[in-house]
């Protein structure tokens, strides 16, 4: 029997018919491409005396996707929202092919093709042929036959572990003496292929259990915000196995142009999805804006999840409107846990934007002591959200692989686009800068140090005061199954001030990047200060107490400066709403506290939608000339919703929904708009309410089926241009028939 013409080559000969009379789709012809061309017969193919039903045929295949869905519940894929075949790569999966008569393996030859995109290539691995072997080898394509009766035929195929991941077309191909006949194009037989956490072949294989589950499974989350003193959270509906989410995904990297032969890399994909998540300059996914103006746009802090912006991104291709880095974070998430590589949400509190890439926060003064905003144009960032994606680095050396910090916020141009990472988590750590990708960023966001400089009527900077354990203060991510916050930050760096926290930073100055200035640049302080936010409810009075400390014997006196400003998160300043100027007497060896009274009406008709005050604190010691400097955000406590659930709680019944909320402002509520999600209970709705009085309770009700059994969550969120950053969420329980 002769080998079967290269899919590359048959594409210039005649093609013979498949089932039915009608031509077979050749391997190098996209879906789209499929028309009506002459059959066999026609081009005088058929030897005489043979008649179709000679020919050994395939009347049908079954992919065991409906009620007995074996291979989804062995790949994990059970939770997908598809009709379709969804295995992940590297593992075995069963089919069975009916024919019209008994196979007979020792005249006829029949294997299965999985082909994706346009012009398939064996050499690209986008046209696989799955040969049918005795036994199947590990790292290769094989299918068995587990179990042959009459016409019937039972097999087990087994992926490569490094195959590409996408949707594959299907087909099986018979040798004939006339040729190869194939099946026709059925849409129903494409199968999904995506990684595998569970092979260790595979890139992304993570050896844990209970991790796989959160990390590639869970689609809820929980994103923590505020300040290192104030931790927030929010749940968040990632619904990586939604209708169409999986679609949407993969059409993510078409969007991003990334070549199908590089689409079985883990490192590769996080990269382009980095870019692609983000609009900024390939009209990516979402559109960020942090003006805290949300014309013809869903403010950021109004999403519950990611599938509403996905499937509108899907269905329009057109950037959606709006983003800020923890909706980059959240939607990114569900990007890389729903096509198989295990994903987590970072929260990084004061974190820190190096604009000029020298590993140090410049802050200038001016000669009285006050920032100078023409000059100073890195940033600290209340907190920043990113992701983290865990995969193999075999292009690093050995320990650099595992968590790989990933960053789809738009904030500075890699090689050509707005993208970070994948950045190993190790290197950071160890300061080993010089490993791609961004690396040297990731770097400075958790382990920068902050010089604030003087600058002199000469031009020159004298740098005043050196703060090393102001940036990276605390870095959190979701414990493994719980809703709790977990410590990471030993993860990105060594405790501060230790000896290994300072030799990480010597190392990435070795590796060529500028020298920041050292705390030997600074004599020792005679004099410290620091300072506290006492209450910080949303509405309320509040005190900055400031305390100065003299460890010296003489006396010493201070003009004091403190600046309260109305702040982005990303630590961009609107609006300054207190300026307050005061004298302090520091006696030998001891310590003073100033209280400064911050009044609600000196910043509620400001506020920016994530409620912070900044507060800028700084000293002159008259005697020394000397300049100290201290800065902190807070955020204010804001109110919440209450969800209720009354009645029974019962798979495939009608269940009430209810969302309350109280104005607690002293003002009119107005255009407030309602969202409620919660995965396998209701798909994302919303309702506007035009006005809520002031102290009057809103109750909003819902009425929704339950889809999944167990334990489920209900998230709401509130917006208006008054208010935001409004959320509730409730746990329920829903009971099975």
């Amino acid at each position: 029997m002769t080998e079967p013409t290269p899919p590359e080559r048959e594409k210039k000969k005649q093609i013979p018919t498949g089932l039915n009379g009608r031509r077979a789709l050749p391997p190098n012809v996209s879906n789209e491409e499929e028309d009506e061309v002459p059959t066999m017969e026609a081009f005088g193919l058929m030897p005489r005396g043979f008649r179709p039903e000679d020919f050994l045929q395939v009347q049908d295949v079954v992919l065991f996707t409906g009620e007995n869905e074996i291979n989804k519940q062995e790949h994990h894929t059970d939770k997908y929202f598809s009709p379709k075949l969804i295995v992940r790569r590297g593992q075995s999966f069963h089919i069975q092919i009916y024919f019209n008569r008994p196979y007979n393996p020792k005249k006829e030859e029949f294997w299965i093709e999985y082909l994706i995109g346009r012009y398939p290539q064996p050499n690209k691995g986008t046209y696989i042929r799955v040969p049918v072997v005795q036994e199947l080898e590990s790292g290769k394509w094989g299918a068995i036959i587990t179990q042959s009766a009459d016409s019937s035929m039972s097999l087990t195929i087994k992926s490569a572990p490094d195959c590409i991941v996408g949707k594959f077309r299907m087909y099986i191909a018979v040798m004939t003496p006339v040729g190869i006949l194939r099946t026709k194009r059925n849409p129903d037989r494409d199968t999904y292929i995506l990684f595998n956490p569970w092979c260790p072949e595979d890139a992304v294989f993570l050896d844990d259990e209970k991790e796989r589950q959160e990390y590639v499974l869970n689609d809820l989350g929980t994103i923590f915000y505020g300040d290192p003193e104030n931790v927030k959270s929010r749940s968040w509906n990632y619904g990586q196995f939604e209708e169409n989410v999986l679609d949407a995904c993969l059409y993510l990297m078409d969007r991003a142009e990334l070549d199908l032969s590089g689409r079985g890399n883990p490192i590769k994909i996080s990269r382009v999805g980095s870019a692609v998540i983000n609009s900024k300059d390939d009209d990516g996914v979402i559109f960020g804006c942090w003006d805290n103006v949300y014309d013809y746009g869903v403010a950021p802090s109004a999403w519950t999840g990611s599938l509403d912006i996905l499937l509108e991104y899907y269905s329009s291709k057109k950037p959606v409107r709006y983003g800020q880095c923890w909706v980059f974070a959240g939607v990114f998430n569900t990007f890389l846990r729903c096509i198989g590589i295990p994903a987590r949400v970072i929260t990084t509190f004061s974190s820190a934007h190096d604009n000029n890439a020298n590993l140090q926060i410049d802050f200038f003064l001016d000669e009285n002591g006050k920032m100078d905003p023409k000059i100073t144009k890195d940033s600290i960032w209340n907190y920043h959200c990113w992701n983290e994606a865990w995969m193999a680095r075999s292009d690093l050396p050995v320990g650099f692989g595992g968590w790989q910090a990933v960053d789809s916020t738009p904030q500075e141009n890699s090689d050509g686009m707005y993208r970070c990472g994948p950045a190993s988590v190790q290197a950071v750590k160890h300061g080993h800068v010089c490993f791609q990708f961004d690396t040297p960023f990731v770097f400075a966001e958790v382990n920068s140090d902050v010089i604030y400089s003087k600058s002199m009527k000469d031009g020159t900077k004298e740098i005043q005061g050196i703060d090393t354990t102001c940036i990276g203060k605390l870095i959190v991510t979701k414990e493994v199954g719980e809703n709790k916050m977990k410590d990471i930050t030993e993860q990105y760096k060594f405790q501060e001030g230790t000896e290994e926290e300072r030799l990480a930073l010597d190392t990435a100055l070795m590796y060529g990047v500028k020298k920041p200035a050292t705390q030997d640049t600074v004599s020792r302080a005679e004099v410290e200060m620091d300072f506290l936010v006492e209450d910080s409810t949303f509405g309320s009075d509040l005190k900055v107490n400031i305390t100065f400390q003299n460890k010296t014997q003489s006396r010493y006196t201070a003009t004091s400066y403190l600046s309260g400003n109305i702040v982005f998160y990303t630590g961009v300043p609107k609006t300054e709403f207190k300026n307050h100027s005061f004298d302090v007497t520091l006696e030998p060896m001891k310590s003073q506290t100033v209280e400064v009274l911050i009044k609600s009406s000196e910043y509620i008709s400001q506020l920016l939608e994530q409620a912070f005050l900044h507060f800028f604190v700084t000293a002159r010691v008259t005697e020394t000339q000397k300049i100290l400097a201290r800065q902190k955000s807070v955020t204010l406590k804001i109110p919440s919703l209450l969800l209720k659930v009354p009645g029974e709680k019962v798979i495939s019944k009608e269940m009430s929904v209810i969302v309350e909320f109280t104005n607690p402002l002293k003002q009119a509520l107005t255009n407030v708009v309602l969202r409620l999600d919660g995965p396998g209970l209701l798909t994302p709705t919303s309702k506007m309410y035009r006005e809520i009085p002031p102290n009057s309770t809103l109750t909003w009700e819902e009425t929704c089926i339950p889809k999944r059994a167990g334990l489920r969550k209900l998230i709401a969120s509130l917006d208006c241009n008054a208010l935001r950053h409004v959320y509730g969420e409730l746990d329920i329980n829903i009971q099975s028939v």
